[in-house]
């Protein structure tokens, strides 16, 4: 991606001054092996490809995409949960992409994750005391004896009852239990808070709860977060950018309004014509962009433009065999396609 770009894509909402977290052409292949004792390599995954990213402080970049397209990986190389295959993962000014375990150790604090299952990322075996505790036990950023004073106010703080601090994690329901995953992320008062579909997991009526007391923390810690989701209306109510991801690769990212009414990629515009509309009117209007074909293998990606076998305005041979970079459209739009959605086009499928 070019300086001009770069520049272009800051411009707006609170995309401003100098990133977070910035990736620059970050990839992540992992390996397939075959035989039980030589486990002779036969191929890779293309999980995450040459994907440049930045985060900018206090804002919720929005991360969205099929299954499989990398959107998980891609946070957990943020995380340094997983080590990059290629290119560089710059927190706060820091390089962090090749640090070892102990030089991260500060870096721990300041990023953090909820995870999509609140039954499967609790111990079950500890109380929901010692896990929302267990952070300033490894940081040992709070004295032994203040560790359950600490803990008791964030649990009042996201909404839990602080003389559950004993209790189990199979005493407490779906929501109450992201809750608990809420806690334990803030309890080090990280700069980064990662989302991994945090509310995919819950009922309905549940979601919204948990989506506002994200907010409402946001705005009260300054925090940045990182929201990946499927559910594009949620995307939409929680994030000022959005990054749109197709098989390892970002096609798009843009301000959420601009995305929204605008979108430049044809992908983009086949995510937005699936959002159901509850006007029957506008909804007959409404063209909707059902694509051809299963989403090619990650193991052998196609040539050129990834997502040609699929794309509803792919030219050939120029889809095909050349690779189209991330072009600035409107303000702090950026989208890879040779071809981008015209006006007529978004008219038809964009969400009213």
């Amino acid at each position: 991606m070019s300086t001009v770009e770069l520049s272009t894509a800051r411009t707006t909402g609170k995309a401003t001054g100098e990133p977070l977290v910035k990736l620059v052409g970050v990839k992540k292949y992992f390996p397939i092996t075959q035989g039980i004792i030589l486990q002779k390599k036969v191929g890779q995954v293309h999980a995450v490809d040459d994907v440049d990213l930045e985060i900018y402080p206090g804002e919720t970049l929005g991360v969205v995409g099929e299954t499989g397209c990398g959107k998980s990986t891609t946070a957990r190389l943020v995380m340094k949960l997983y080590d990059v295959t290629e290119g560089r993962v710059i927190f706060n000014g820091t390089d962090i992409t090749h640090l070892k375990r102990r030089q991260m150790a500060p870096f721990r604090r300041e990023m953090q994750m909820i995870f999509q299952d609140p039954y499967a990322s609790l111990n079950p075996r500890k109380t929901i005391g010692s896990i929302i505790g267990e952070p300033f036990r490894i940081h040992k950023t709070v004295s032994e004896e203040k560790i359950k004073s600490e803990v008791q106010q964030l649990m009042e703080l996201v909404g839990l009852n602080p003389e559950h601090y004993n209790r189990y994690p199979h005493e407490f329901s779906g929501g109450q239990r992201q809750r608990i995953g809420v806690a334990r992320a803030l309890a080090l008062r990280p700069k980064l808070i990662i989302c991994d579909e945090p509310v995919s997991a819950l009922d309905v009526s549940i979601q919204a709860q948990i989506l506002n007391l994200l907010k409402d923390l946001q705005n009260e810690f300054k925090l940045t977060y990182m929201f990946i989701a499927h559910d594009l209306s949620v995307v939409k109510h929680m994030s000022d950018r959005v990054a749109v991801m197709y098989l390892g690769k970002i096609v798009e990212v843009a301000p959420g309004a601009t995305l929204y009414k605008y979108p430049k990629h044809p992908y983009s515009g086949a995510l937005l014509s699936a959002i159901p509309i509850a006007d029957p009117d506008l909804a007959e209007k409404k063209q909707r962009i059902v694509l051809q074909g299963d989403v090619p293998s990650p193991v052998d990606p196609p040539s050129g433009c990834r997502f040609h076998p699929r794309c509803p305005n792919a030219q050939f041979p120029r889809c095909s065999d050349v690779e189209p970079p991330l072009a600035a459209h409107r303000a702090g739009q950026l989208a890879a396609c040779h071809y981008p959605l015209d006006d007529v086009q978004v008219n038809a499928v964009k969400a009213e």
